[in-house]
């Protein structure tokens, strides 16, 4: 019988000082890699398609069907440990360390893979410092358009037992690093797998070039205003504050940026506050080329801040050949105060409420409060305030839940009032109504926001949570991934959505997978790990069903069914009574 040979990414991994850690507990370090197994490891190789081939005691080796997929997971699972061993003491952690290859290889029979691939790939793992991940060249050739990482070329290395020296490069790292594509100084961009749509932007945060930290606000806000004025136009696709805010405050190359985000323009600038003056500049990029479709510079008093935004916005149509309504034109107008002190508090406000912590969210309803009486008919305040309200209401962060939803609902009645054009009023109507019941308004309130700015993900994702609670799953998925097409770093709590959605149609191994992504980037969530549970207890896997309740108990104690039954606004009860009947079929009750 012919040798069934083939070309296989293969990544290997094994723990630093295993044998160390095993002599000083060998019972808890078990323990810790099992469970780095079940939460991490094994989620990550499935959601990059990879494929274990052998376990030893304290390591892997994976096949996976590209470099590109290996470096991925490699990262992923190096960036989750440097969370979970954050606050352990050194002599304690867990490491790892990554090798990659790409090489001939022989399959046996039963799916072992043999040959110069598979050990190379663990020479080269030796070879990486803890945490680190080192690639061969023959890896490395496949993916260094694509990485967004320090690499650090070690130069050709001499691996035990391999004949031929072998060039090896270490990629170090850390919690923010993530794999994206990277075009070097000087060298030609390189267009990704799929061409970005052809009128596709994104806005990075301003520099604020103040000279004051506490102007950073400032510049966020002008950003991001300028991101929900091109939101507004059907005929641009217009990546999310979310995604853009990750570059924030780094030194980025702009054809990265477009490949990252998958966008061809790229709009950076600055922003200078003094005393009563602003200074912006404004380029507009594109990313395929790296050239200069316009820039300005705009010199102007602090009164007239609505009209440099509002040019900077007509400039950019213009630029791009954008052929507008009466109708396009009308919405793109900045929604304006009078008051400078009023759109201050307002921005300010607004930055603490993005912030999602009890202490943010209360400094940002004294802020947005403080922004209505200084001009009562602000539609953005009163918008933003009522989401900070509802916030409140959804998470306990007040003492009476019940009066913060009085609040956020009278706060969103007043912003629709006051501007039905304001596509942020809309949608804080809508989350005010998905909580209140009322899935007919929230859904429609959801389809006016998209209608007033088809770009704007907040619309998208609401709609797909009304859907979803409205019974309509199907739509529903349809919203979350347009969500996340339009926001591509999006929050954690973005999957749990989909997994949800996914739940209710009964497909729950996918559900499975979609919750361990989440796992993966937030361990500490207790709704994702029920709905795990669930899932499992429907499959028939009631080991894993009762582990992951658990977990969810040691993460909150306190968490209930049924308040979850009471809060949770389906207008079926059978779809909540579909997680409690796979929680029985496990025979967990609470």
């Amino acid at each position: 019988m012919s040798e069934n040979r083939k070309l296989a990414a293969i990544l290997a991994a094994d723990v630093v000082g295993y044998s160390r850690l095993a002599s000083e507990d060998e019972d808890r370090t078990l323990a810790r890699l099992r469970a780095l197994r079940s939460d991490l490891i094994d989620p990550t190789i499935a959601v990059h398609n990879g494929r274990v081939i052998k376990r030893t005691g304290d390591g892997a080796l994976v096949e996976f069907r590209s470099v590109v997929d290996a470096v991925r997971c490699a990262i992923e699972v190096q960036n989750g440990m440097v969370e979970r061993n954050a606050g352990v003491q050194h002599d304690r952690r867990i490491e790892f360390r990554i090798g990659i290859h790409l090489g001939d290889v022989v399959e046996e029979s039963d799916g072992d893979l043999m040959g110069d691939g598979v050990n190379i790939a663990s020479r080269i793992e030796g070879v990486a410092a803890p945490g680190a991940i080192c690639l061969s060249e023959d890896a490395y050739r496949q993916v260094r358009a694509r990485l967004d990482l320090s690499v650090s070329d070690l130069g050709n290395t001499q691996l035990k037992n391999i004949a031929e020296p072998i060039r090896i490069y270490s990629l170090q790292v850390g919690a923010a690093a993530q794999a994206k594509p990277l075009v070097t100084a000087g060298a030609v961009a390189r267009a990704p797998a799929a061409l970005p749509p052809g009128l596709s932007i994104a806005v990075l945060p301003f520099a604020n070039m103040s000279g004051d930290a506490e102007q950073e606000y400032f510049a966020d806000g002008i950003s991001e205003d300028i991101i929900t004025a091109l939101s507004k136009l059907s005929q641009l696709f217009v990546i999310a504050r979310n995604s853009s805010f990750t570059f924030k405050g780094r030194n980025v190359n702009v054809q990265e940026v477009g490949h990252s985000l998958n966008v061809r323009y790229v709009l950076e600038g600055s922003v200078r506050k003094s005393g009563n003056k602003v200074r912006i500049t404004a380029q507009l990029i594109d990313a395929t080329t790296g050239g200069h479709q316009w820039a300005e510079r705009f010199d102007r008093d602090l009164s007239d801040i609505f009209a440099v935004q509002d040019d900077v916005t007509q400039q950019i149509v213009g630029a791009l050949e954008l052929k507008l309504t009466t109708g396009d034109q009308q919405r793109l107008a900045a929604e304006q105060t009078q008051n400078l002190e009023a759109y201050d508090c307002f921005l300010r406000g607004r930055e603490h409420m993005w912030r999602l912590t009890r202490e943010q969210n209360i400094q940002g309803q004294q802020l947005l409060q403080r922004a209505i009486d200084l001009d009562p008919k602000f539609a953005p305040a009163h918008a933003f305030l009522a989401v900070a309200h509802g916030l409140a209401y959804v998470n306990q962060w007040s003492q009476s839940p019940s009066k913060s939803l009085e609040q956020a609902t009278g706060s969103a009645t007043q912003a629709v009032a006051l501007d039905d054009r304001y596509p942020y009023a809309h949608w804080a109507l809508g989350v005010v109504s998905l909580y209140l019941r009322r899935l007919d308004v929230a859904i429609r309130e959801a389809e006016r926001v998209i209608a007033l700015a088809p770009n704007l993900v907040e619309g998208h994702e609401s709609l797909g949570n009304a859907l979803h609670y409205a019974g309509r799953p199907d739509e529903a998925l349809v919203c979350f991934e347009r969500a996340m097409a339009l926001n591509p770093y999006y929050p954690d709590i973005f999957l749990h959505f989909h997994a949800q959605a996914m739940f209710q149609l009964g497909r729950y191994e996918e559900a499975v997978v979609i919750l361990k992504r989440r796992l993966v980037r937030n361990p500490a969530t207790d709704i994702s790990r029920v709905l795990l549970a669930a899932s499992y207890g429907h499959l028939g896997r009631f080991a894993e069903a009762r582990g992951q309740w658990e977990e969810a108990f040691r993460i909150n104690p306190d968490y209930s069914l049924e308040h979850r039954r009471k809060v949770l606004p389906y207008k079926n009860p059978a779809d909540f009574e579909r997680i409690v009947d796979g929680l029985r079929k496990a025979g967990l009750t609470e």
